[in-house]
């Protein structure tokens, strides 16, 4: 009954209050990127070198376990870098405590942009998407993990091993090099989220499972230049990465068929 009146006056907020209380969950969304970023801050040394320098080492977990499993071995990187500017060390560090805070804290700011938008939503609406934050939440470390794991350290090795000619040494700036494995992680932290975004469109109707299954040998073409574009252009490299992607795209595909299914209910 309270349940039932807490809704009914949900729906009677006014405009304002609507911003209001959005107000409020994009301060405690940022409250949070804040907190977990100055734990990152002050661990910032560490962090470095055990997150984001190791992946200059053939002991690098991903070089390693490669090397047991395909035979495929790497060397340790000729890297060496270097900060080009004054506050480029400082502004960097800042980058990684800001993004740290938003990939850890990402369960967080969902749920609060979620809470926002669940009142506006039909009874039946709010039935199918039970449970919505955690697997949004499991998909986005998923892809955080893969990134982290396969595509930055590949491209990485790729990239600083690779020379033109051998009077020429790669000397890295700390903006370049953060730069490639943040954006690669994060970027591909985003892009497992395909299942969920297969699934609102095919809510609204957008597409469908007959859809997908139409063009997916098109689909498989597109995953493969993706592929080629954010890995080392090696075959192993291109199916390590190929792999799980097209796993999303068939899984976005039953997903899309049970989103329809309720959906014409």
């Amino acid at each position: 009954m309270i349940e039932n009146k807490n809704q009914q006056n949900e729906g009677q907020m006014s405009f304002l209050e609507h911003l209001e209380e959005l107000r409020w969950r994009l301060v405690r969304s940022a409250v949070a990127v804040v907190c977990i970023g100055i734990v990152i801050w002050i661990f910032q040394e560490w962090i470095m070198e055990n997150v984001f320098m190791t992946m200059k080492s053939n002991d690098f977990i991903s070089f390693r376990l490669m090397c047991q499993w395909f035979g495929t071995c790497v060397e340790d990187i000729p890297v060496q870098l270097q900060s080009m500017t004054v506050s480029g060390q400082f502004g960097y560090a800042l980058m990684m405590s800001f993004m740290g805070g938003l990939v850890l804290g990402f369960p967080f700011i969902f749920y609060q942009i979620w809470s926002f938008l669940k009142p506006g939503l039909k009874f039946k609406e709010k039935k199918m998407a039970k449970g919505i934050v955690f697997y949004v939440s499991i998909l986005f470390f998923l892809g955080i993990s893969f990134g982290y794991l396969v595509v930055a350290p590949l491209s990485i090795q790729f990239f600083g091993s690779f020379q033109i000619s051998s009077e020429i040494r790669n000397d890295f700036t700390i903006s370049s090099y953060m730069s490639t494995i943040i954006s690669t992680v994060f970027y591909t932290g985003l892009f497992f989220l395909l299942p969920v975004i297969i699934f609102l469109l095919s809510k609204v109707g957008l597409i469908t499972p007959d859809f997908l299954r139409k063009y997916r040998k098109h689909a498989l073409v597109i995953i493969l230049i993706l592929s080629a574009l954010i890995t080392p252009p090696d075959v192993i490299s291109q199916v390590i990465v190929s792999i799980p992607i097209l796993l999303l795209y068939e899984i976005g595909i039953l997903v899309s068929r049970k989103a329809s299914k309720k959906a014409g209910e």
